[in-house]
């Protein structure tokens, strides 16, 4: 969505729209389908998947601010280099802080921390709104955006990791009285293909709840 959003009070409604818009009906992943790949990679275990989204948000907010405070003075023949050299800067940034405080976690998401710069959503953003846009907007819309994704990355993990591993952020909260009955985990959930599947059921619940709230 390239739309220009006039001056308007800090959380006036176009703004609010701007931040909620993309948790929802304009929501990345699900409506717009776009930061799948990292998706199948980072959502076997909920803590890495949270990582990564708080990372893309603070990635994809802050690269918003930068741009659109530099917009008149980036060349348009241009502008995706220094987009790019921005995104680089801010993901090599996130990789230091995370090897700084959470280097267990840092070694978990492994090269995807660096595939952050072209991720689809980052980008798309800094070139269709933050491009556009002035930088409040674009913080907002940067977080939205990042929200956004990082949900959808929650929710796929949690299913995953719950019914692949019996565990959350790592630890157990099946009951060792169930295995001792027969449950056993569900070894398909950890692998690449589940991923599709349950982002193929939010997109389908969430069209058919979309529709049925338009009527």
């Amino acid at each position: 969505m390239s739309n220009t959003v006039k001056k308007e009070p800090l959380f006036g409604p176009k703004m609010r729209k701007v931040l909620s818009g993309p948790l929802n009906r304009d929501n990345p992943v699900i409506v717009q389908v776009l930061g799948i790949c990292s998706a199948l990679a980072i959502t076997v275990k909920l803590e890495p998947a949270l990582v990564m989204g708080i990372s893309v948000t603070a990635v994809t907010a802050v690269g918003n601010v930068v741009i659109a405070a530099l917009r008149s003075t980036i060349p348009q023949r241009i502008r995706i280099i220094v987009q790019l050299v921005i995104v680089a800067m801010l993901v090599i940034l996130v990789d230091q802080i995370l090897k700084a405080f959470a280097y267990e976690v840092s070694k978990q998401l492994s090269v995807f921390v660096g595939l952050i710069i072209t991720n689809c959503i980052i980008m798309g953003r800094l070139e269709a709104f933050a491009m556009a846009n002035k930088p409040w907007a674009s913080f907002l819309d940067g977080l939205g955006n990042g929200f956004g994704y990082a949900w959808m990355l929650i929710v796929v993990a949690f299913f995953r990791e719950l019914l692949g591993s019996g565990t959350l952020f790592g630890h157990q909260v099946i009951p060792d009285a169930f295995y001792a009955a027969g449950y056993q985990n569900n070894g398909l959930m950890i692998l690449p293909p589940m991923v599709l599947i349950i982002i193929g059921l939010i997109i389908w619940i969430h069209r058919a709840a979309t529709r049925d709230s338009s009527k």
